[in-house]
């Protein structure tokens, strides 16, 4: 048992300090493997590495053709197009409502939060400037459009922290669908208000917008994209996953032909765009994978079932301790989808068990392991969370609180509410 906190403080201190979980699980695991008694060597070639490919083998084609989708529909103009779209619609009276949802559009039509952060970018900094809004609240606007309800929240959202629980649970992508609503409401109107609120204190403040000192240079697209033909890709893959019940793998292969057959007069870029979003692939699902393979280290330790009936042992409905284990794990290796595929990976089994034996519906365990991902994932070390402050020239001290609050803080009461949804029977 000590061990396993101890395998944890590692792995939460040496992500912290900005270091690749690629190489920090296995150090983190060896931690676990030596004081839990296990042979080291075979802990990692073949306990860890078991899970890590495991994994990997699972989830791979999910991970590239999602990034591949992602990565057309941001060079092709696509993913401008749809943000254009909805910052004039909104106005500039209405500049962080139009920035939060181009990024909740695109993060929702299965775009990853980090090619939304690049898209959109550029014209929320326009609408900031134009409205005359300080740039403090910038990356909080796109982290609560890109980071909270549509990764996690809304039913049938493409996203991986959606569909990794449904290998677990044996759900689909639109489990629990009322508690899923409703936490967005929560998270989405909740945030809304809290950054209106953060904005008129700052314009109380005289703190109005100030031009970036560091001005990066983004590749302009002058040619106009018709809207109805850049949103079809995000349509085509909501409902071929959701409505006609088709395996990810094939929904987003057929969003993604549909981009290529859009922009065949973009054809000679295809082979670029195809690559680069195949080679961000790789460190995304090394990243998850190296986080699942420590969870299998610590599911074979003596100590697991001390863990085990700790976490169980949580007095009240079993979600809650679900809830509490996805949070930890997710805030201690900075990411959503690798806090969730530990606790998973390690308890999984037993939380169905749990559903089956309770009457609680999987899909309840399902929905709160998702949003229970998007808690303290934010802390100040999500890999996320650094290249947002980095493309918006912002620092921790200028927009971290805001960020805290949006990603982290609401995100959390709306899983107390989802647990006494489920609760009272309703899912």
């Amino acid at each position: 048992m000590f061990g396993i906190i101890l395998g944890l403080i590692v792995l939460m201190a040496l992500a912290y300090l900005g270091w690749s979980i690629i190489w920090v699980a296995p150090i983190a695991a060896g931690v676990v493997a030596l004081t839990g008694g296990l042979d080291l060597l075979d802990a990692y070639t073949n306990t860890y590495m078991t899970g890590f490919v495991g994994f990997a083998q699972a989830w791979f084609p999910v991970f590239m053709l999602s990034a591949i989708f992602g990565k057309l529909m941001e060079d092709s103009g696509m993913a401008k197009s749809i943000a254009l779209m909805l910052s004039k619609l909104m106005g500039k009276e209405r500049a962080v409502l139009g920035v939060l949802l181009s990024c909740a559009v695109l993060t929702y039509g299965g775009i990853s939060l980090f090619v939304v952060v690049f898209a959109v970018y550029p014209l929320a900094l326009s609408m900031f400037r134009e409205a005359n809004i300080s740039r403090k609240i910038l990356p909080a606007t796109v982290a609560l459009g890109a980071f909270t309800f549509t990764m996690t929240a809304i039913p049938g959202t493409p996203q991986i922290q959606n569909l990794i629980p449904t290998e677990y649970f044996e759900t689909d992508a639109m489990a629990a669908p009322i508690m899923g609503i409703i936490a967005a409401i929560i998270m989405g109107v909740g945030g809304y208000f809290y950054l209106i609120w953060r904005q008129k204190k700052l314009s109380a403040a005289g703190e109005v917008f100030e031009e970036p000192k560091d001005k990066k240079i983004f590749a302009q697209d002058d040619n106009k994209r018709n809207i109805i033909l850049s949103l079809l890709p995000l349509v085509t893959v909501l409902v071929t996953l959701n409505i006609f019940k088709w395996d990810i793998v094939i929904a987003l292969l057929a969003g993604n032909i549909l981009i290529l057959l859009l922009n065949l007069h973009k054809f000679k870029g295809f082979v670029k765009s195809i690559n680069g979003g195949a080679t961000g692939s790789i460190t995304a699902i090394i990243n998850t994978s190296a986080a699942v393979g420590f969870g299998t280290v610590v599911k074979e330790v003596p100590g697991f079932s001390q863990l085990t009936d700790l976490l169980l042992g949580i007095k009240g409905n079993p979600l809650i301790s679900e809830a509490v284990a996805v949070n930890i794990l997710a805030g201690a290796t900075g990411s959503a989808s690798g806090g969730m595929g530990i606790a998973l990976e390690a308890l999984g089994s037993k939380y169905y068990e749990l559903a089956l034996d309770t009457g609680i519906s999987p899909e309840a365990f399902h929905r709160v392991a998702s949003l229970a991902s998007g808690g303290l994932d934010s802390l100040p070390h999500n890999g996320a969370v650094l290249t947002l402050l980095t493309i918006t020239g912002m620092s921790h001290k200028e927009s971290y609180k805001d960020i805290f609050v949006v990603s982290v803080l609401i995100p959390i009461i709306s899983v107390i509410v989802a647990i006494i949804l489920a609760s009272m029977g309703i899912y």
